[in-house]
């Protein structure tokens, strides 16, 4: 059962946190609105869709993002203030012991890590999607192109290349097709342009050139048009890499797979997408203790102290969760070490300022 102090604990720290949520959000907010209020009228964005499909999902995409950093703040504000009114003193001195101090603490950063992994597996997804189709409408507007040199597995032996692909009339560039038959190469179809006709639910090459092999025998022909059937649609060359945060925790697991099946080559930043959907709220943890250590002593300098160095090691842990995402996306790290890999060293920094902190 929950006693007096763990009841006062709580009641601070979600307090602190909702306090510096909706200060950081409401000037995120104004800073958002100079920054993007000139692309609004340019596209003309309607008011109801600039608050209800924008900024109502823009606040809990960017409370989630920085979910971390607000409990790490918060508790080390709250926990700095009542350590300067020496009521971390009069706690322990009455016999409480520090992992005792730290049960209201933990049992707070529980609720906040389970209604982020929530927040971030079933109800962000939605919201995302809402926000990213307002911002490609009317802030960024649809890219010309997706990413040169397009490689899809579209079936078992069977690949398909793109130098490039124009999303808005659904034409791709230097286009090819090869299937193989245990390791050897058995058909290749190329051709100059590579268009999506709606009304035949077909695709249409221009300048082609097929090639049939059997054995040491090659077949080719050569023609101006062709149209044909490809196991891709034109919608998945619009999906941006960005796109995956619209997709639930089932829907995700789902598209990896998929994704893995054709060899894209984007399937690293999917794994990251999904691993740190889970890092993350352990992160609750981990900063919590920290920030409890930190701030449990009474230093001189007051909350200011405290507070510079608790900004200072919460965007020390975002940078080092950035980096090593890169080398996950880019240097061939696997995704679920270089997601936790934060969290592992932080936790070693945790415990031992946790060892450290004043008993």
């Amino acid at each position: 059962m929950l006693k007096i102090i763990d009841r006062y604990i709580i009641k601070k720290f979600l307090g602190t946190f909702l306090y510096a949520i909706i200060l950081v959000v409401l000037i995120s907010v104004i800073f958002d609105i100079s920054e993007k209020l000139d692309d609004f009228l340019k596209h003309d964005a309607p008011t109801s869709a600039i608050f209800f499909d924008y900024y109502l999902n823009f606040i809990p995409y960017f409370i989630n993002l920085f979910s971390p950093l607000f409990i790490f703040i918060s508790v080390v504000f709250f926990t700095s203030k009542m350590a300067q009114q020496t009521e971390i003193i009069a706690i322990i001195n009455s016999g409480v012991s520090f992992g005792r101090l730290m049960r209201p603490y933990f049992f707070t950063a529980a609720l906040l890590a389970v209604f982020s992994f929530w927040l971030n597996n079933f109800v962000l997804p939605h919201a995302n999607r809402d926000r990213l189709e307002f911002e490609n409408t009317y802030i960024n507007g649809l890219k010309g192109f997706t990413d040169r040199n397009i490689h899809r597995q579209t079936a078992p032996g069977e690949s398909i290349y793109f130098q490039s692909f124009n999303n808005r009339d659904n034409r791709g560039y230097r286009f090819s097709l090869e299937k193989f038959d245990k390791n050897q190469l058995v058909y290749k179809l190329s051709s100059e342009t590579c268009q999506w006709d709606s009304l035949k639910n077909k695709w249409t090459l221009k300048n082609f050139k097929e090639h049939k092999f059997d054995g040491m025998e090659e077949k080719i022909r050569v023609g101006r048009f062709m149209d044909t059937t490809l196991n891709v649609q034109p919608e998945e060359f619009r999906r941006r890499v960005t796109n995956v945060q619209t997709l639930n925790y089932m829907e995700l697991n789902e598209f990896i797979d998929q994704e893995t099946k054709r060899g894209s080559g984007d399937i690293e930043f999917y794994r990251v997408e999904k691993y740190m959907r889970t890092s993350m709220p352990f992160a609750s943890f981990i900063l919590t203790l920290i920030g409890v250590a930190l701030s449990s002593r009474k230093v001189r300098g007051g909350i200011g102290v405290n507070l510079a160095i608790g900004f200072v090691i919460s965007f020390a842990y975002i940078l080092f969760m950035q980096v090593t995402s890169t080398f996950a996306t880019n240097g061939g790290l696997h995704p679920a070490i270089a997601v936790w890999i934060p969290n592992i060293i932080f936790s070693v920094l945790a415990v031992y300022l946790a060892i450290r902190a004043p008993k």
